[in-house]
């Protein structure tokens, strides 16, 4: 049996001027998914971040956004999950995904850090425990490794943030099956779904 769900966390930098660029995907999925459960997101100083929680089906689900920078992001989600004491299982991170083109989001449990410095410090931060959800937010890669840093932190032209956004969308419409414990039929219809 898959542990439920009980944090989701959407990943970004704090400050207008990180509004709507690549590396806030995470963090438009998660504002995007409290408004659509009138959830409002509030600033926690305990646990460095925006929090709120909503109940989703039968379930009451924390949410968060890390308002540490990206590289402190484990600073957060572990003080958010030590306090209500929610096992790494019990965690899905949102989160900008260059390995994947815009318009393509996917589910998966485990595994590494890909170079993304919010994941690499939760990994950190929960001891090297791998295990948390993800839902990977395709932003796409600008072909060169030394301009990943500052892709990440421009905004998208408009035709790749409805991509983005269109991606969002399908996420947040698979999203319950995966609360239900069904992380299987959250993935294929996730992964079915073509931009």
């Amino acid at each position: 049996m898959t542990e439920q769900v009980k944090l989701i966390v959407g990943l970004g930098n704090p400050g207008q001027q990180y509004e709507q660029t690549r590396h806030n995907a995470g963090a438009d999925f998660l504002q995007q998914l409290a408004q659509q459960h009138h959830c409002s997101l509030h600033p926690e100083k305990r646990f460095h971040g925006l929090y709120g929680k909503a109940r989703i089906g039968s379930q009451e689900i924390h949410f968060l956004i890390p308002t540490t920078f990206m590289n402190l992001s484990g600073q957060s989600v572990q003080a958010l999950a030590s306090y209500y004491k929610i096992p790494v299982e019990g965690i899905l991170v949102a989160h900008d995904e260059l390995d994947l083109p815009p318009g393509t989001a996917r589910f998966k449990q485990g595994g590494g850090h890909g170079g993304h410095n919010g994941l690499r410090d939760i990994i950190a931060k929960f001891g090297g425990n791998k295990m948390f959800f993800r839902l990977r937010l395709g932003i796409g890669h600008p072909g060169n490794a030394k301009q990943v840093a500052s892709f990440v932190l421009k905004k998208a032209p408009q035709n790749e943030r409805e991509l983005t956004q269109n991606s969002i969308d399908h996420a947040l419409y698979s999203l319950p099956d995966l609360l239900n414990g069904n992380l299987q039929k959250a993935m294929n219809d996730l992964h079915s779904h073509k931009a």
